[in-house]
């Protein structure tokens, strides 16, 4: 694990560190070496075709403390957009929102064989931004319940948007990253998501331990 080189914009301050998440020591831009070098890769590839762009990192590492945390954040989010209360919820109005949280958040598992992606350091959420630093529009903010997350939303409605997501998903394909199949902005090389989706045998990367991990 590496700190994110200064060479990569960042988002912030860091969103879930401004909620309160519980990181520690750690650092939510980390991430494996091998990440960062193809993570290289994929801006060179971006920055060849369209030189006033350039990738910005929005989260890299996250120990599974901090995606319980941002798990049970998104729920409470959720349940106040459907104007429940907690109290009087049915466990069947609990299944429904569960449901729409993990389409979008793993489940915080601590068993070795089902590290959630971001806790491998193998994982990263990126979206696009200009020579001005300004974040470009890709349809729908990061990290969005809602269809409009998918990665071909837009397809049919807004071919500029969907075009964007497109070269965003290019650069990062070519350099050895596999994009999650509902979230746009979600890339990941040698977790066990990556190995499911090109068809390996087993993952490169399993979780890494938060007291591992340090500035």
């Amino acid at each position: 694990m590496i700190a994110l080189p200064v060479q990569f914009s960042r988002q912030t301050p860091h969103a879930y560190q401004q909620l309160g998440a519980p990181y520690g020591a750690a650092s939510p831009f980390m991430l494996r070496s091998s990440v960062v070098a193809r993570l290289a890769q994929a801006q060179f590839f971006l920055q060849r075709r369209y030189p006033e762009w350039r990738m910005r990192i929005f989260d890299g590492y996250r120990p599974v403390a901090v995606q319980q945390f941002m798990v049970q954040w998104t729920f409470d989010q959720q349940l106040q957009a459907q104007g429940w209360q907690l109290a009087t919820l049915t466990s069947a109005q609990r299944e429904q929102l569960y449901s729409q949280v993990y389409q979008f958040w793993a489940v915080p598992s601590l068993e070795p064989a089902t590290p959630p992606p971001h806790s491998t350091g193998g994982a990263l959420d990126v979206t696009l931004e200009d020579s001005l630093g300004r974040e470009l529009d890709l349809g729908s903010p990061i990290d969005e319940v809602s269809e409009r997350s998918y990665p071909d939303y837009f397809v049919t409605q807004d071919l500029a948007l969907h075009h964007r997501r497109t070269i965003l998903n290019q650069a990062m394909h070519q350099a050895g990253f596999a994009r999650h199949p509902q979230e746009w902005w979600h890339f990941s090389y040698g977790d066990q998501l990556w190995a499911w989706q090109i068809g390996a045998a087993q993952a490169i990367y399993g979780r890494v331990p938060t007291l591992d991990v340090a500035h």
